[in-house]
């Protein structure tokens, strides 16, 4: 009989898989100090006579921009966590939230209006009158929009 299912802590949750650090390749999204993270440059040193390889990574979090680096053992695993970019159409903003709607006329509007320059684009363009379709990134239960352009005409 299986025993109570354990509980992943705050760090692991949204991870899809693990993979073995030397098996990572730059642009592959994984967990850095319990960020979601998209790995820039990436190396490996030889064996020592005290262990395993290392491999140095060097990463940037994908909501923030910070860039993060790790050392870790070759044959250690790391957590890969699910990021699903989505496009929603904006239909208004309230409150410095952006009401959005999917393809298939769900809403959503939890997520904020970007406090960068893209937020203060999004607005301009918005008051202006255009139809805009918002990129939306999510991981690990965060959400940010990271870029948005003007609807085809006739859609």
């Amino acid at each position: 009989m299986l025993g109570p299912p354990q509980k992943r802590s705050r760090r692991h949750q949204g991870c899809a898989t693990t993979r073995l650090s030397h098996r990572c390749r730059e642009t592959l999204n994984f967990l850095n100090l319990g960020r979601p993270c998209k790995i820039v440059d990436m190396s490996t040193s030889k064996t020592g006579k005290h262990g395993h390889a290392k491999v140095h990574l060097v990463a940037i979090d994908i909501f923030t921009g910070k860039k993060l680096e790790d050392i870790c053992p070759s044959t250690h695993n790391m957590d890969v966590p699910n990021v699903s970019r989505n496009e929603y159409q904006l239909v208004n903003i309230d409150d410095g939230f952006l009401n959005l709607m999917n393809q298939d006329g769900v809403s959503k509007d939890d997520v904020k209006v970007p406090d960068s320059d893209l937020g203060k684009q999004i607005n301009d363009d918005f008051d202006d009158g255009k139809d805009l379709l918002v990129t939306i990134i999510s991981a690990m239960g965060e959400e940010q929009a990271i870029s948005y352009k003007e609807a085809p005409k006739g859609s």
